[in-house]
């Protein structure tokens, strides 16, 4: 996961403004805010979460499977990787 490593800060950042982001919901409904304000702030995560997979599927696709130095059965084993992955996120 060298590319986790590299990309570590910026990956940690968003990760942290996630998680702002869920205590900010989180006091909202503690506060007994509208509903259309937490709807707003949850879909917001729900973006921020698919931005997230989009960047760690680049990484894992450039690292992990189109890699020229890679062989065969490791390219395989990335794609598989990453088919399983998207599998269980889209569910």
């Amino acid at each position: 996961m060298s590319h986790l490593i590299a990309d570590k800060a910026k990956l940690l950042a968003r990760v942290r403004r996630l998680s702002g982001q869920m205590a900010a919901i989180e006091k909202a409904i503690a506060e007994d805010a509208g509903c259309a304000p937490i709807l707003h702030q949850v879909a917001g995560v729900r973006g921020a979460v698919n931005g997230l997979m989009d960047e760690l599927i680049e990484n894992h696709v450039r690292d992990h499977v189109a890699h020229p130095k890679l062989s065969a059965a490791a390219r395989a084993e990335g794609a598989e990787e990453l088919i399983a992955a998207i599998r269980r996120y889209a569910k």
